[in-house]
């Protein structure tokens, strides 16, 4: 009998306490991964009603069963009995238009996931990162709250007005959960959710320009932090953009970096903060008419130029900006939590998605 085949023997001795778990892992997995009962029956080669006893607890599948579900969703077979060791209640994300339910449930499946990975993670270490959230008490009525409200958050934050070179690094050091996502959604940018109403998360795709990130980033951000219930709900979009924007790109900076007012603004020069500040052309052109730099005439002389001239326009959408936007802070913390042997190389190894072996590898050195 094989390693896997003792381990699923031992656990159906204890089917009675096991089957709600196995049924609930069953059930995440599936949804994350967008089957529909009938097309998870049609893999497994069973009836649509069994798929619904597995999922809810009623029957435990069998070895074989297990076995199959494990490779159809590339999870290692203990997953499926491993009690939750965060409990997540419900996830909820503004709406989005071009998102069908179904792939809203997966992607909330697949932010479940990582979320209670990443808090079992913390919770390993002794951490708690439990956010506080220092605009609270600011209710934004108008773009001048905005502005107060970037102003206090950087002051906050102890970051000033110069440019951030990786938002997601910041973000996470002031325990805000960052959860890249690989584009399976083809007009997905960015998403964000308070979870238990403790655990501040933005779910960002991973495949984006650069610039286009982390204006994503901040925008998701801005609909996390700032108090937007006095507004109506067609502004609050437009007074995140202004938040995402000014983050980027302080009113101040940009009066020290263009001056009061331009008959005529380069592109180099615009090229040239781009790079600068991380933040796209369009989006200082667009700043810079908003705070009478440039005239509307100019600005709307700019976007029709780029309309009708694709040369400019792939000047324009080029990426210029030099950091990176990632953090790893979350595989920093698996890698302590096995060098202080409070988790073991296996949990390690499938919280990393990585093969044991190459694991062990990276963790030779204890410095002890």
């Amino acid at each position: 009998m094989t390693n896997t085949n003792k381990f699923i023997t031992f656990v159906n001795q204890n089917n009675i306490y096991m089957e709600a778990i196995v049924g609930q892992r069953i059930r995440n997995s599936r949804i994350q991964r967008g089957y529909s009962l009938q097309e998870l029956a049609d893999l497994l080669g069973v009836s649509k009603q069994m798929i619904c006893k597995y999922e809810q607890g009623q029957s435990m599948p069998t070895s074989e069963k297990l076995i199959a579900f494990s490779k159809l969703f590339g999870e290692k077979v203990d997953y499926f009995f491993r009690q939750p060791e965060v409990e997540i209640g419900e996830i909820n994300f503004r709406k989005k238009s071009n998102f069908s339910s179904k792939k809203i449930n997966a992607l909330k499946e697949e932010v479940r996931i990582k979320i209670e990975n990443y808090l079992y993670v913390e919770n390993s270490c002794n951490l708690n990162m439990n956010f506080v959230n220092p605009l609270e008490d600011l209710i934004v009525r108008t773009k001048e709250d905005v502005i107060s409200a970037v102003d206090r958050l950087r002051e906050s934050w102890n970051i000033g007005n110069d440019p951030i070179h990786n938002i997601i690094q910041l973000l996470e050091d002031k325990e805000i959960k960052v959860i890249e996502i690989e584009d399976e959604f083809a007009k997905f940018d960015g998403l964000s959710t308070i979870v238990d109403n403790r655990f501040y998360v933005l779910v960002i795709n991973k495949n984006m320009p650069v610039e286009r990130k982390r204006f994503t980033i901040l925008l998701e951000l801005g609909h996390l932090l700032i108090n937007l219930s006095a507004l109506e709900e067609k502004d609050k979009e437009k007074y995140c953009h202004a938040f995402a924007s000014e983050m980027l790109l302080a009113q101040k900076k940009l009066y020290e970096e263009f001056g009061n007012r331009r008959s005529g603004i380069s592109l180099e020069e615009l090229k040239n903060i781009q790079k600068k500040y991380g933040i796209s052309i369009t989006a200082i052109v667009y700043k810079l008419s908003e705070m009478k730099v440039i005239s509307k005439e100019q600005m709307t002389k700019f976007f029709k130029d780029l309309n009708f001239n694709p040369t400019l326009k792939q000047v324009v959408e080029t990426s210029r900006f030099d950091g990176v936007e990632k953090s790893d802070r979350y595989y920093n913390l698996i890698y302590r939590a096995v060098a202080e042997e409070y988790i073991t190389l296996s949990k390690a190894s499938a919280l990393l998605q990585l093969p044991l072996e190459d694991l062990k590898a990276s963790v030779t050195l204890n410095l002890q």
